[in-house]
């Protein structure tokens, strides 16, 4: 059975347990290592796509996830603490409070997030900053590597940990590693904002495996590669080959357990909380988005099309409710105090001008909600609305139709600028910046015939069984370890020609 061990830079913590024949025990297993960014601590938040992918493999194969345990500290950290969970292991550091300032809120959140979804207005660089984002990616090397085995595989997760397959090589790590991208990898015009790209790519190059979410993300990656170090660098297939490695690319489309959600659904709809939120619609229709407060996710846009719907289509006024639900994010990050301000100011106006005494066109909510209660709302909704401007993927997409009836399914409005769309083909897509189309296509869904809902539900969810969250985290591991056979197999002809060179 293969083992896996996931290293976030935050942890969910269970009950805390003492260091013991875990982490050590590696025997003649294969153990795969993830190296993530985040998982919500949080019992009440909704797990990111991040979380959900990295989860749903260590359930499949076991292991042990590394990381950020969600405190700070006024010194370095030493050894990682273990911890057992719901039958896995986690293996935690603190971070020291300067550190994860410079590191997380600023070089990961106030620069590379902005660059990699293509809002050089709100990109700033700092050397400081870039500096905290090497040395926090060289602690957590630091306290890795002495946990690793030769027969490890290991897999890196998101921008926040780039450096780290390079920082683990300066140790004499020599195992295979994995790094995938969640989020868009920007073209190169953009990329070269950052006065420290060259190093960023230098750094993905440490990688046996290179993983994205679409083929656009790839080949952005792949043209930054040619640029710089010249188009023999990448073969036809994808490989680049420079400074005596192979570097894999490929694409791996997140997906989402469609059963699990499925059933997690329609078992939501008759909760209480779903039930009271259906029953204060007074027979109305639910146009529904469920998004992290970000302004990478098109939520102002999405208002001001909402508000120029009910404009264009006064019929629908009083007829529908569109809840949103942006839980708070990153809150110390200037960027997202302005975005909740212009929204509470968005949807005050709607409100202000087409409420009446018993309905308000638009419900904002800035909370958290189980993940189950959110299927729930997701299934009870006739159309929901994914807008982002720029986004990996979306799994609120997918979660949508997976939790949907099909008897009775209701619409996806999708922005044609996230992942998703590559794939959800038959959905109403949008140009999220288009405010009017936005409003025409809700007014279609609204109105589309029950023969063609089923039509492209179906199609929809044949796609999301094909790519399912279990098909995602099969392939990354399937091609790391044929990256670790194909090291085994070099290193066996190099002895092989050594032995014969000696004789």
């Amino acid at each position: 059975m293969t083992r896996l061990i996931n290293v976030s830079n935050r942890v969910p913590l269970g009950k805390t347990a003492a260091p013991g024949p875990a982490l050590a025990d590696s025997g003649s297993m294969t153990r795969l290592i993830n190296v993530s960014n985040r998982v919500p601590l949080g019992k009440t938040a909704a797990p990111g796509g991040l979380a959900v992918g990295v989860l749903a493999a260590m359930r499949h194969r076991g292991g042990i996830w590394f990381g950020w345990n969600g405190e700070t500290c006024t010194q370095e950290p030493g050894e990682p603490e273990i911890t057992i969970r719901d039958s896995l292991t986690y293996a935690t550091i603190p971070l020291q409070q300067g550190l994860y300032e410079r590191y997380y809120s600023g070089f990961a959140n106030g620069t590379l997030w902005p660059l990699f979804h293509y809002f050089l207005a709100g990109f700033r660089y700092e050397d400081q900053e870039y500096a905290a984002y090497e040395q926090a990616n060289a602690l957590f090397a630091a306290r890795l590597s002495p946990l690793l085995a030769p027969g490890d595989v290991i897999w890196v997760h998101d921008y926040h940990l780039i450096p780290l397959g390079e920082k683990l090589r300066a140790l004499g790590v020599r195992q295979p590693i994995g790094f995938f991208l969640h989020v868009p990898f920007p073209h190169f015009e953009v990329l070269r904002a950052l006065p420290t790209f060259a190093e960023l790519l230098r750094a993905l190059l440490a990688y046996d495996v290179v993983g994205f979410q679409t083929e656009t993300d790839r080949k952005s990656f792949l043209d930054a590669v040619r640029i710089l170090w010249g188009a023999q660098a990448v073969s036809e297939e994808g490989v680049v080959s420079t400074g005596g490695r192979s570097v894999r690319t490929g694409v791996y489309p997140i997906g989402v357990d469609v059963d699990e959600i499925a059933k997690s659904a329609v078992k939501a709809a008759g909760s209480g909380p779903v039930q009271r939120m259906m029953q204060s619609l007074v027979g109305r229709r639910l146009i529904v988005g469920v998004d992290r407060l970000d302004y990478s996710k098109g939520l102002l846009e999405r208002f001001h099309a909402y508000r120029q719907f009910l404009e264009g289509y006064p019929e629908q006024i009083g007829q529908v409710t569109f809840l949103q639900i942006a839980p708070l994010g990153r809150q110390k990050v200037h960027a997202y105090s302005q975005i909740r301000d212009s929204l509470e100011q968005s949807s005050g106006r709607t409100n202000g001008r087409f409420a009446d005494a018993d309905w308000t066109p638009i419900r904002y909510l800035n909370r958290n909600f189980p993940h189950a209660t959110l299927m729930g709302f997701l299934r009870s909704a006739q159309v929901c609305l994914v807008t982002a401007l720029r986004d990996g993927m979306n799994l609120v997409a997918k979660e949508f139709i997976a939790a949907q009836d099909p008897e009775d399914p209701g619409v996806l409005v999708l922005s044609n600028r996230a992942g998703a769309a590559c794939e959800l083909t038959e959905e109403l897509l949008v140009n999220p910046y288009d405010t009017k189309g936005i409003a025409r296509a809700i007014q279609r869904a609204l109105t589309m015939p029950l023969a063609e809902r089923r039509a492209r539900h179906a199609s929809s969810l044949a796609i999301l069984r094909q790519n399912d969250i279990h098909r995602w985290h099969t392939r990354f591991v399937d091609d790391l370890l044929a990256a670790r056979a194909r090291s085994s197999s070099r290193r066996s002809a190099e002895s092989t020609e050594l032995s014969a060179f000696r004789g």
